[in-house]
């Protein structure tokens, strides 16, 4: 409960900046692709329900469009 810090109150305490940015990169990373697989996952749906092509046909969709995605967005 010992918790003094001694510096100014107008820097704040210090921070571990280096731990920081890889923790909002990695919080990036994952709503990109989580993004990513969520439209592709609503588009394949869209795809076997509307579209006529079925359960194997969604599935073709979605993979194939998930193969795309991890391309174009690494």
């Amino acid at each position: 409960m010992d918790n003094h810090n001694s510096a100014p109150v107008e820097t704040g305490a210090s921070m571990d900046y280096p731990e920081h940015e890889k923790t909002y990169n990695m919080f990036l990373a994952l709503t990109k692709w989580g993004t990513m697989v969520m439209v592709v996952l609503l588009i394949a749906m869209a795809a076997g329900f509307f579209g006529g092509a079925g359960f194997f046909g969604a599935l073709i969709v979605f993979l194939v469009l998930t193969a795309a995605g991890f391309y174009l967005l690494r």
